[in-house]
């Protein structure tokens, strides 16, 4: 049996990583249409499997792919104690993209955590509801929160665009990825000074639950050499 690699299926993200393996020697390309999702890999003992970066922490946690490339947020977000499921390889250097908390900007007295968890007290005295928090990092915003002290809020699921919700009168806030901050200063938004949750970016991810026999373990070996030598 091959190492499957799983990679994102197109866009920028897929060029980049291409890209990245082809410095190293891997020459990664696609195989038939655009919609065939097929991909060949020379160079290595590796069976390449394009996905959506979203599939990628799921297959990657039931250990049916090897190996995985997606953003480090996405797999913090969606593997319930990530650490322990996968390990990283290697950060690839591109993809990077904040994870933040941003209020709006004519909150002037509102800077930090802390004064977020004044505000959302006095708003659920005013109000007699909890401050809402728009995002689609549940996990990550809540265990962020929890550990800055901030209570008083309830996170509210947005699948779409998280940075109209304050505006369109959903939510108060939000926590959402943001890589020049242009569209939150679009919407009138601005991050606290302490609001970073995550600084993400494309990373290599290795299933720990995935089958490591002796034929994988030698592609893995015959792997990590190439990435040690061009990377270091």
């Amino acid at each position: 049996m091959t190492i499957r690699l799983g990679v994102p299926s197109k866009g920028r993200l897929m060029d980049k990583t291409f890209a990245w393996f082809a410095e190293r020697g891997l020459e990664m390309r696609r195989s038939g249409s655009e919609r065939e999702y097929a991909a060949t890999v020379d160079g290595a003992d590796v069976e390449l499997m394009l996905l959506s970066a979203g599939e990628i922490p799921r297959e990657l946690a039931a250990g049916r792919i090897h190996l995985g490339v997606t953003g480090s947020d996405l797999v913090r977000e969606r593997i319930p104690a990530w650490d322990q499921a996968v390990e990283v390889v290697a950060p690839m250097g591109f993809g990077h993209a904040d994870l933040v908390i941003a209020v709006p900007r004519l909150w002037i007295d509102v800077a930090t955590l802390d004064d977020l968890d004044a505000v959302a007290a006095a708003f659920r005295r005013r109000h007699g509801f909890r401050l809402r928090i728009a995002t689609k990092y549940h996990r990550l915003v809540r265990e962020f929160l929890r550990d800055a002290g901030v209570a008083d809020y309830q996170l509210v699921d947005s699948q779409g665009a998280t940075e109209g919700t304050v505006a369109h009168g959903t939510a108060e806030a939000i926590a959402d990825i943001t890589s020049s901050g242009e569209t939150l200063r679009a919407n009138h938004l601005k991050i606290l000074d302490d609001g970073v949750i995550h600084r993400s970016e494309a990373t290599l991810f290795r299933a720990r639950g995935a089958t490591w026999g002796a034929a994988e373990r030698r592609a893995m070996d015959d792997l990590s050499r190439r990435l040690v030598r061009t990377t270091v």
